[in-house]
């Protein structure tokens, strides 16, 4: 008799239309992620933009289920989080050592990279997911999506109900056209798409500082599902970079002009560096907590694999169905031969041919070791912030650090002088390897905890996630030639600086591959960095003694250093807001409680969802058209009362909308 939790070979899952339609949404969500992050230094989840394209495709189709839709977004969101290479792959242009993206080249550095990234997200997952308690807020609003969408009850109480009825769909679908209109409306300017003050602190030579505060639905939404001490967290690192660090270096290295320049300035080039040494120490301490899970999460990949062999894998249940550690090893060695190759070819066609296979040699190795470091960090942050807002451009400030400080006492003293610039050229090419590993698993965890939720197998969704890497691998590297020969990178040679895509991750990695291998690179902030990144563990630590009582997660606080205003005050407003829109809840009956907290989920969900559309289609008519602002209906002049009448209607929105789900809370409970 088949076991109650063993695959059922009837339940559509990993299915031909599903690959396909996965594939469709890839190519179109790739190519607006890699012009987006260029364009303005993010990318965007593409998990539950994903899910509700495919719910809408494959709801007209017979016999559609949760896991096939599952199956979808799985596909679609590892490539589109693949596009994150272009933080690091565009550096090799800006310092002059390529001139366009060599198509095999490029697509074997995001394939094998990527596929890297999904095994080894394979033993985190149980460590990380699945005997985890992050919240991994993406991963369950994916899930909450695709429960609403398929109209499934997996639980008896109020929640049950919500997903049961309409009303966890029309949470969805307002929040949905909520935050897809007022992005519409902020891309023609009417509404501002922030609220922008920067000021001199004192008078004379005096410091500046300041804060863009983005009007974002979608970040207010993150907000909300990571939680309050998360948020707070953040807004002691927005408080120590802004309120601290921006001023008294502004005041200590002084130049005039304009305050929002100049403080933009100091953030970009001290305060950053400060917060990639607190990201740094915080990501070392996590890893060293992380290994008794990590250990824990090996054992149960070896007990399925031998469960597996002794033919009594049916009798697991179907969460622990990974693929087996067995072919993880294999696929994993095999992916190892053409980044090997690709090191050599690099070293021997730089000028590096006598050093060539001391540079293999480290840099697999190098791979190997610091592929699995990242992958853990990564997927760490993504469960604690979710994928949109984990700092991967962090973790690439930190690995060109390491990869160039190694070349430097490892192999640049066997070299003549003239070969720093092609040493340069392989601290970005290797860090480009180990920087696909890392996009990858900064997203799957994401996935498969989705995966978890939703009740699918999770070894079928691992392949979905190699097919995916497979399908971004060949998109990108044509889509960055396009850019490049259209627009080209702010930096590079020969480029139009009013034209260029600014490119902000890749010009800085490539600056501080640059300055480490030449020998000026600012270590005082990393260092200054790392120390705060230590006080901040200490603190947290004592607040841990304190049962169910206030934390402050390192990573988080790194974050908010590091992170530009724009991004993180929204999603402190969000924390604060959901912490009391849940507490207020709390007050209620506990199925009105129940009901009510849901339903502020699938809100919050459906927030991330409009905007998340939108910006794929606009993204792509800025690409088509050339134009910044290809909607704007009103110019400049109209910025303050764009600022004022914007920021009324996001307040208003937000109000309304609680106000509305706390009613529907209510109502489904009593019904």
């Amino acid at each position: 008799m088949t076991q109650p939790d063993s695959p059922d070979s009837s339940r559509r899952e990993l299915t031909v239309r599903a690959v396909i339609l996965g594939i469709l949404i890839t190519i179109v969500f790739t190519a607006a992620n890699v012009y987006f992050g260029l364009k303005a230094g993010l990318t965007f989840s593409t998990s539950i933009p994903a899910a509700v394209i495919s719910m809408a495709v494959l709801k007209a189709m017979r016999g559609s289920t949760i896991q096939e839709n599952n199956i979808v977004q799985t596909v679609a969101s590892a490539a589109g989080t693949l596009s994150a290479i272009i933080f690091v792959l565009p550096g090799l242009v800006i310092v002059g050592f390529w001139t366009g993206f060599p198509f095999w080249i490029s697509a074997t550095i995001c394939a094998t990279g990527g596929i890297l990234g999904v095994m080894y997200t394979i033993p985190l997952r149980r460590a990380l997911v699945t005997d985890s308690d992050l919240p991994y807020p993406e991963g369950v609003a994916c899930a909450e999506v695709l429960k609403v969408g398929a109209g499934n009850t997996p639980a008896a109480d109020g929640a049950a109900a919500v997903e049961s009825s309409g009303a966890g769909l029309r949470a969805v679908v307002w929040g949905s056209i909520v935050s897809a209109v007022f992005f519409v409306i902020v891309q023609t300017r009417i509404f501002a798409s922030s609220v922008t003050y920067y000021f001199r602190v004192g008078s004379d030579r005096a410091g500046t500082t300041g804060f863009d505060f983005g009007l974002s639905f979608a970040l207010f939404a993150i907000g909300h599902l990571v939680g309050l001490w998360v948020g707070i967290a953040m807004l002691l690192g927005a408080a120590i970079g802004w309120a601290w660090a921006v001023p008294y270096f502004t005041h200590l290295h002084w130049t005039a002009g304009d305050a929002a320049v100049v403080a933009q300035a100091g953030w970009s080039n001290y305060v950053r560096f400060i917060g990639a040494g607190a990201i740094g120490v915080a990501a070392v301490w996590t890893l060293a907590k992380l290994v008794r899970p990590l250990l824990n999460g090996l054992a149960g990949a070896m007990r399925a694999s031998r469960a597996r062999d002794s033919g009594t894998l049916g009798e697991l249940p179907r969460t622990e169905h990974d693929i087996p550690i067995g072919q993880v090893g294999v696929i994993s060695l095999a992916c190892l031969i053409p980044i090997g190759y690709l090191l050599w070819h690099f070293a021997v066609n730089t000028g590096l041919g006598d050093v060539a296979w001391t540079l293999v040699i480290g840099g697999v190795t190098f791979v190997v070791l610091l592929s699995f470091v990242v992958s853990a960090v990564t997927g760490y942050m993504a469960g604690l912030i979710g994928s949109s807002n984990s700092p991967l451009s962090g973790i690439g400030i930190l690995v060109v650090v390491v990869v160039a400080l190694l070349l430097v006492v490892g192999v640049k003293p066997s070299l003549p002088p003239t070969a720093d610039r092609a040493l340069v050229g392989f601290a970005l090419f290797l860090t480009s390897v180990v920087f696909a590993v890392a996009s990858i698993a900064n997203n799957n965890l994401q996935d498969l905890k989705t995966g978890q939720l939703v009740d699918a197998t999770p070894a079928l969704q691992q392949w979905a996630l190699v097919i995916g890497v497979l399908a971004g691998a060949v998109v990108i590297p044509p889509v960055l030639d396009l850019l490049q020969n259209t627009y080209g990178f702010l930096g590079a040679p020969g480029v139009d600086p009013s034209r260029a895509l600014p490119a902000p991750q890749a010009g800085l990695i490539a600056a501080l591959a640059q300055g480490v291998i030449t020998g000026d690179v600012p270590w005082d902030m990393i260092s200054l960095g790392a120390g705060i990144g230590v006080a901040i563990i200490l603190l947290d630590e004592v607040l841990a003694l304190t049962r169910k009582g206030p934390r402050l997660p390192p990573l988080a606080v790194g974050l908010g250093i590091y992170l530009p205003t724009s991004t993180t005050l929204m999603v402190v407003v969000g924390a604060l807001v959901g912490a009391w829109f849940d507490r207020r809840a709390g007050r209620r009956p506990v199925d009105e409680a129940t009901a009510t907290r849901q339903l502020g989920v699938l809100l919050a969900s459906g927030l991330i969802v409009g905007e998340s559309l939108l910006a794929v289609v606009f993204a792509a008519l800025v690409g088509f058209s050339g134009k910044d602002s290809p909607i704007a209906l009103v110019g400049a002049s109209f910025r303050v009362p764009a600022i004022f009448v914007g920021g009324v209607v996001f307040v208003a929105s937000i109000a309304v909308l609680y106000r509305w789900i706390t009613h529907m809370g209510r109502s489904e409970a009593a019904s």
